[in-house]
């Protein structure tokens, strides 16, 4: 796409991610903007990919508009503490439009970013000899490429699940090269349809999964993650058996209550499937992503969001994770039920830890729900996860009340984690906030948007307003 979706932008932000001075000089003629004399050996190939694994942590984690929050704020999950910044009130307050900037213009500007580095090597994988290296530099370029599409049209297009109409509704250009191709960066092409953008990210997924290695290091994707990544988008595109198939092929075990705590410091990886970490970044600062939920330091916190009100007491005290992901935040005199997931590494509260993208628990639901979906035993696969989450535990629910189980564990064990807003969304569900206050007993300020209706345009964010003036064939999203 002319000026925004361009391969010339990624010859020069794709340098920043590089460190070491050997590396600099290898990248120097990619820079330069000569990728065929760039993309000679496994390294280089290797650094052009983490190249684009630093694209996607540029909009999972940034600190004003992550994509590992904003889909919370856009839910029922929290509400906003008066005595905060109000930051991201707009995305809040449904009060975003084409211009708005932020969030709406990060994802679509990184993830084609992440896309075009991914196409680059892509374009260029012939220049190695055929092997088990090769192969695993293609599988994990394809499987960004695939997860950077799916992030795009989920936040800019319909969901499958979410309605008749939706697989034939504009979804967004899949900028697909192949070995040897080159891409045409003053083309102006046209949105696609949701169902073309999920067959090609199922077929771009599907193909990596044969060809990514077991272990390519922390940060980076590797058999299991693309096959949790799989799980998820045959979820959202309701492809119920493939769910199952491929959540069965995570090795990953679920972390227990005991670990959690320092999953959300980075203490440990207990049952991380995907991650983004923080030294995909190369900047001595870099993002940080729990700045988005508060600001904190010794003796303070300054809660930007806080959890709901009827979400807070939904969840059982005989629930181990309770007192994991909150606590009493308290600023200016006031208590907050404040979020704990992202203060930061062990010791420190500054919100910069590394992006849990896919845990092995969502995995494990993605499998419940589809085990439900197709009248299979889901209720011993939610039990798993819910040995390792109680106390005790009633169970033994059949029917409506077994799915409403399945998304009640849902909703609390990814909680925070940039997941409430599309699961509502892809179950053609409304946002129905709690009509309390913001202070930890509910008094204080209600939220002035309560519900956000299922079939409201505002599900899907409007395609930014630079790529509707730079390519005259981008159809605005309805409503804006």
């Amino acid at each position: 796409m002319k000026n925004n979706i361009k391969l010339l932008v990624l010859l020069f932000s794709f340098g920043f991610f590089m460190s070491c001075d050997d590396e600099l000089n290898d990248l120097q003629p990619f820079v330069e903007g000569n990728p065929e004399t760039f993309f000679t050996s496994v390294s280089a190939f290797q650094n052009g990919v983490d190249g684009a694994y630093r694209q996607l942590w540029n909009y999972y984690s940034s600190p004003g508009s992550g994509l590992q929050g904003i889909p919370d704020i856009l839910s029922d999950n929290v509400i906003i503490a008066q005595t905060g910044r109000r930051s991201n009130q707009d995305y809040y307050n449904y009060r975003y439009v084409a211009g708005t900037g932020g969030a709406i213009d990060l994802y679509w500007s990184e993830a084609y970013e992440a896309v075009n580095v991914a196409n680059l090597v892509i374009a260029q994988i012939d220049n190695l000899g055929d092997g088990a290296e090769k192969d695993n530099i293609l599988g994990q370029a394809l499987a960004i490429r695939a997860w950077a599409h799916f992030d795009l049209v989920r936040v800019y297009g319909k969901i499958p699940t979410q309605s008749a109409d939706a697989n034939a509704s504009l979804g967004v250009v899949y900028i697909k090269v192949e070995d040897g191709d080159t891409e045409d960066p003053f083309a102006e092409p046209s949105r696609e349809t949701v169902a073309s953008n999920y067959a090609e990210i199922i077929g771009d997924l599907e193909r990596a999964s044969q060809l990514i290695g077991e272990d390519n290091g922390q940060g980076k994707l590797n058999a299991d993650g693309v096959y949790g990544l799989l799980s998820r988008v045959y979820l959202y595109n309701g492809e119920y058996q493939k769910v199952i198939d491929a959540a069965n092929e995570v090795s990953v075990p679920v972390a227990t209550a005991e670990d959690l705590e320092g999953v959300y410091t980075d203490a440990n990886e207990a049952g991380i499937v995907v991650k983004l970490a923080i030294n995909t970044s190369s900047e001595s600062g870099g993002n940080n992503v729990g700045v988005l939920y508060s600001q904190s330091n010794a003796t303070s916190t300054i809660s930007e969001y806080v959890f709901d009100f009827d979400f807070f007491n939904s969840i059982d005290e005989d629930d181990l994770r309770k007192n994991i992901i909150a606590f009493d935040g308290v600023n200016a005199g006031n208590t907050y039920n404040a979020i704990s997931k992202f203060l930061g590494e062990t010791g420190q509260v500054n919100g910069r830890v590394d992006v849990k993208v896919i845990r092995a628990a969502e995995v494990l639901l993605n499998k419940a729900e589809a085990q439900y979906e197709l009248g299979q035993d889901a209720l011993s696969t939610l039990n798993e996860l819910r040995d390792l989450r109680y106390v005790a535990y009633d169970g033994g629910e059949a029917g409506q009340d077994l799915e409403d189980a399945i998304q009640f564990e849902r909703r609390v064990e990814l909680a925070f984690e940039g997941h409430r807003f599309f699961d509502l969304k892809r179950r053609a569900e409304p946002v129905m906030r709690s009509t309390s206050g913001d202070l930890f007993d509910g008094s204080g300020t209600s939220p002035d948007f309560p519900t956000l209706d299922a079939d409201n345009f505002r599900f899907q964010l409007p395609i930014p307003i630079a790529e509707i003036n730079a390519n005259q064939n981008i159809v605005q999203n309805p409503g804006y």
